[in-house]
């Protein structure tokens, strides 16, 4: 593997310079956690080993080099598994959209972000274990499959097509990736299925040498908490995915310590403001995580727009979704601009929260396509960052009023809505003469009793 590694730059650069040779790129999600890097580097190296002359396969991280110091526990466990960090390549390193005869293989996630729609005729297989937003195609195939992890089903490909290719050190990344996603195999945190079991118990077998399964997943564990001297900016960068739809763009990211703590930062609204004006996202949900004494996960749940209408659109809708239950609690907080949140489900993680979103924002469109008042709202703002109030970011951008009326309902069982051609004129003189029909009709009808 540290071979393979190494000789990936020199790869990309013959393809450069001769290009009818076709390249595999593998290309994680834009979060890159511990599961996304090592699907990445170790079915790269996978199909390095299986695809035919003329071919060569890349594995690419879908981060900037300079953020990838934010991986704490990936890093620790490279370096655990004897592979420097210094070996690996970034999207930052690759014009991905400059490469001529490319096939992509996507894991850890299933579709290409907007800005890269443009290399969707390249993509030829998919693994993923989130929920599937792909259309199918005959020209990708999908493997999709709600495990705990999906470093699972990279090992399950190995074991069943090559698993010569299997040794120490892709074993200890497969097996870290597979413990750190389903909380070292207990069943209480929901994550385990028995094919992560399986294949966990495996490599355990085959690879007596890999450390107690505890062990490593409690040092991992230390490294990604650790968030001593990150930013703000640094944090919510650690851990983000971010989803758009129409107009909006938001950014969902864990972070690792209670929301009380993290609400404590020194000027956090105005640290969120700027982080949303420097990466044009419209909202941020920040998913707080820690452990109580018991080691049981307790979460927290943050909403932050410096829009009044937006934060309060996609907290309702947090608060009443119906699939993956949040139990949203509401929690005090100092910032006009954060709603806060106990998570009563625990085992409600953000690949049970990006599905509602992408929902809302589907839902979204789909009523801006139809013509209501969306579109007038005003939901792109300058970040006054001049002003020196901690408290004070953004003013509230959307008009809370909407004078339209609405369309005729699709499961209407009449051809018409009395509101089609609009609301109906009414005057002081139509209010005063239908008031007094309907007195004289009451006056009538008591007569009549």
């Amino acid at each position: 593997m540290e071979t393979y590694l190494r000789s990936c730059p020199d790869v990309l650069k013959n393809h450069m310079k001769k290009s009818s040779e076709l390249l595999h790129v593998v290309l994680g999600n834009e979060a890159c956690d511990i599961d996304s890097m090592v699907s990445a580097l170790t079915f790269a190296y996978f199909l390095s080993k299986t695809l035919g002359s003329g071919e060569a396969a890349v594995p690419v991280l879908n981060i900037p080099r300079a953020e990838f110091p934010l991986r704490s526990d990936s890093i620790f466990l490279l370096k655990e598994s004897g592979l420097s960090p210094d070996y690996l390549l970034f999207r930052d390193d690759v014009d991905l959209h400059g490469l001529q005869q490319l096939a992509i293989t996507l894991v850890d996630h299933n579709v290409l972000p907007e800005a890269d729609s443009a290399l969707e005729p390249a993509v030829v297989e998919v693994i993923d274990h989130h929920y599937l937003e792909r259309t199918p195609s005959p020209s990708c195939h999908v493997t999709m499959e709600t495990v705990g992890s999906c470093a699972t089903l990279v090992t399950e490909r190995l074991v069943q097509k090559a698993p010569e290719v299997l040794d120490q050190q892709v074993a200890q990344l497969l097996y870290g990736s597979i413990i750190t996603d389903c909380v070292n195999m207990a069943p209480e945190a929901g994550k385990v299925t028995p094919k992560d079991s399986q294949y966990a118990v495996l490599l355990e077998t085959r690879f007596p040498k890999l450390p107690p399964r505890s062990v490593l997943f409690q040092s991992l564990q230390s490294a990604k908490f650790d968030v001593s001297g990150l930013t703000t900016e640094q944090m919510l960068l650690k851990d983000m995915k971010a989803v758009s739809g129409g107009d909006l763009k938001l950014a969902v990211s864990i972070i690792y310590m209670t929301l009380d703590s993290f609400l404590q930062r020194r000027c956090l609204q105005q640290e969120l403001c700027e982080f949303c004006h420097k990466h044009n996202y419209n909202l941020v949900i920040a998913m707080t995580i820690s452990f109580k004494d018991n080691k049981e996960p307790f979460r927290q749940l943050a909403v932050y727009s410096s829009s009044t209408l937006i934060r309060d659109e996609v907290s309702k809708v947090l608060e009443k979704a119906r699939n993956s239950l949040l139990n949203l609690s509401p929690m005090s907080t100092p910032y006009p601009d954060v709603k806060t949140y106990v998570q009563g489900n625990t085992l409600a993680s953000r690949k049970k929260v990006l599905p509602i979103i992408l929902d809302f924002l589907k839902e979204r469109e789909r009523k801006m396509a139809h013509g209501c008042n969306l579109e007038d709202l005003e939901l792109e703002e300058e970040c006054p960052l001049e002003q020196s109030d901690c408290q004070q970011c953004l003013e509230d951008a959307g008009m809370e009023e909407d004078s339209g009326v609405p369309p005729t309902p699709m499961n209407s069982l009449v051809e018409g809505c009395p509101l089609d051609n609009g609301i109906p004129k009414i005057n002081a003189e139509v209010l005063v003469e239908k008031v007094s029909k309907i007195a004289s009709e009451e006056e009538v009808l008591f007569e009549g009793q």
